[in-house]
């Protein structure tokens, strides 16, 4: 009987393990610094990546994967009539999503691709669904509409050190207006409809903690927490601190990742996101 397999892309912070575990394919972007161009997490690490962007003069840039990467992964891994469901990062900071529809067109396979409307674990809480389902049993129809609950319930919210990349690598969205206004502020955002959406402001450490804890509270209140997770770019230290408090709410599992190269050449070094679903 034909089957079903996940595909998604480098931006999930996912490790390898839970990668393997479910059989998940995953496709990476690329990211080019320091003259030289490198695969998203697998010929450089995060800590290597952030080494190198400081070091350069000139802001990282970053690539999608291309069109025909898409076409033969689709045409190799539905050769024997299994359908792929292949879930990226949203497509409002990405093109990588529509990269995949256009491929998905061309490929002699039957594709369903989703855009996540999320990037990082936040990525990473529908593809692990959707290859437990799929193991299941599951039907690409239940698939689809749960990955649109998860959806409904998921907050992603993002602190940066500085506005300087995100500006930059024109990802700024919403949170525009606070350019020109930040001196030594702390910007928190939320990624909203694929797009990032000012949340807050405060200036320094313990107030970023506070401020997070208390939008995590307020969220899942009269819930069941389903996931946690931090991403970080190098700021292990904060990631931490805020693990600590939220064990105060919860007993669920919080999983702790270095940000993939790609996410931390927008949000700059010493960014954390915070994610999580509950219903």
């Amino acid at each position: 009987m034909a089957g079903i397999k996940i595909v998604t892309d480098s931006t999930t912070d996912l490790p390898k393990e839970l990668l393997s575990k479910y059989d998940i394919e995953v496709i990476p972007l690329s990211v080019y610094v320091g003259g030289e161009t490198y695969l998203d997490s697998v010929t450089i690490t995060p800590l290597e990546f952030i080494q190198k962007m400081k070091g350069s003069s000139e802001l990282p840039k970053t690539s999608l994967p291309p069109v025909g990467v898409f076409v033969d992964t689709y045409n190799r891994l539905g050769e024997n009539g299994d359908t792929v469901i292949s879930i990226h990062l949203t497509s409002g900071l990405s093109g990588t999503y529509n990269a995949a529809c256009v491929a998905a067109e061309m490929s002699t396979s039957k594709v369903e691709v989703i855009d996540s409307q999320m990037i990082s674990q936040a990525l990473g809480f529908q593809v692990i669904e959707a290859a437990r389902m799929a193991r299941d049993g599951q039907p690409v129809s239940s698939i689809v509409a749960r990955l649109k609950e998860i959806l409904s319930h998921t907050s992603l919210l993002v602190v940066v050190d500085t506005l300087d990349n995100l500006i930059k690598g024109g990802r700024i969205g919403k949170a525009a207006g606070w350019i020109g206004s930040l001196l030594s502020i702390k910007p928190i955002a939320m990624l909203d409809k694929g797009v990032y959406t000012p949340v807050a402001r405060v200036r320094n450490m313990s107030q970023v903690i506070k401020a997070l804890i208390e939008r995590f509270e307020q969220d899942i209140a009269g819930k069941t927490v389903r996931g946690i997770a931090i991403s970080h770019a190098d700021n292990l230290p904060l990631a931490e601190k805020l693990t600590e408090q939220i064990a105060r709410f919860t007993s669920a599992p919080v999983m702790v990742r270095p940000a993939t190269p790609v996410i931390t050449t927008h949000t700059g070094p010493g960014a954390l996101g915070f994610m999580y679903y509950a219903d």
